[in-house]
């Protein structure tokens, strides 16, 4: 099957590529493009893998590239996507271009083919938990730019899929972690300043519980997904079911790493209280109902994986474990 990954320089995306290759699909890795030339994370990926992806510079926000980008692919995998919400109060407006107006542009190209797409959506949307476990249909809150224009392109999805008959599912993964993820997620944030030496270690708000899935299960429940016709129209949690605090979170690493070390509040690393999304602890119950599909990893096992890719010097350099990443 010819599959196009959009954001497959990104994070999840560069996993999810390097399976699907590893998998036997022929993929088209879209990548931002830039001056540089530079493909992002699949740049570290196996050499063998990377010379057998046809890989696609462009930009979502580009209606034009996308339907070039779609012709020929069986499915579409759209991960491309701003996603740091910091960064979504300061730029909002960057956030609507990309996250909506580049989901309907590949909503747009799909539908000219009536090719098969998997929207990526976060577990954002649903704000502060207002029951537990988070199932998919939970109500939507907008608690940041980012999760509104999530919100956003998923009812786009959505409209797609009942106006037009769009073979779309939109996947909705919680809080994913492990190798490559940028400093602007805690778990690089804490791994990195310790690993560089620090004493105390600069965290937001150490209250709040995530659902964390380490990245392989992600891209597993990508490929289930997309693998199982009965997900079509549907909206689907990827979750693990169980929730961990940020401070326990971080406990968790230093006990891994090592060391003495304090844990310091930085003011300016707290979300707007309005804004702090609390509680996300997801519902995997369709999932499983759905696919074959279980988590792999435990939490543990999990973040002993990302610590040691992090110790590796050639990952660490790439990252400013000093400066405080929006």
């Amino acid at each position: 099957m010819k599959v196009l990954v959009t954001g497959a320089d990104g994070f999840i995306g560069s996993h999810l590529t390097e399976l699907m290759a590893a998998s036997g699909y022929d993929v088209r890795a879209f990548v931002f493009y830039n001056s540089f030339n530079s493909w992002g994370w699949l740049e570290t990926i196996d050499k063998n893998t990377l010379k057998d992806l046809d890989v696609v510079a462009g930009d979502v926000r580009d209606p034009n590239a996308m339907r070039q980008a779609v012709t020929g692919c069986e499915a579409v995998l759209h991960l491309a996507a701003l996603i740091a919400i910091p960064f979504s109060y300061i730029a909002p407006d960057a956030y609507v271009d990309t996250n909506i107006k580049g989901t309907l542009n590949v909503l747009q190209a799909c539908r000219e083919h009536q090719t098969r797409v998997l929207i990526t959506s976060t577990s954002e949307v649903y704000g502060t938990a207002q029951y537990v476990p988070i199932d998919e249909n939970h109500p939507y809150q907008g608690q940041s730019p980012y999760s509104a224009t999530k919100i956003g392109a998923d009812r786009l999805a959505e409209s797609f899929y009942r106006s037009f008959e769009l073979p779309v599912t939109i996947v909705r993964p919680f809080n994913t972690y492990g190798p490559r993820q940028s400093a602007r997620a805690i778990i690089p944030t804490i791994i990195t300043q310790i690993l560089s030496g620090a004493k105390q270690i600069k965290l937001g708000n150490l209250s709040p519980t995530r659902d964390l899935n380490y990245v392989k299960d992600t891209a597993n429940g990508f490929l289930a997904i997309l693998n199982n016709d009965k997900t079509v129209g549907e909206e689907i949690n990827i979750a693990t079911g169980t929730e961990i605090s940020m401070g326990d979170l971080a406990r968790e690493i230093i006990a891994q790493i090592g060391g003495d070390v304090e844990l310091i509040c930085d003011e300016q690393r707290l979300r707007p209280e309005k804004s702090e999304v609390e509680r996300l602890l997801g519902s995997n119950e369709k999932m499983m109902r759905l696919t074959s599909w279980k988590p792999g990893y435990t939490l543990a096992q999990g973040i002993a994986e990302t610590i040691e890719w992090f110790r590796c010097k050639d990952n660490l350099k790439q990252y400013k474990p000093a400066v405080y990443n929006v």
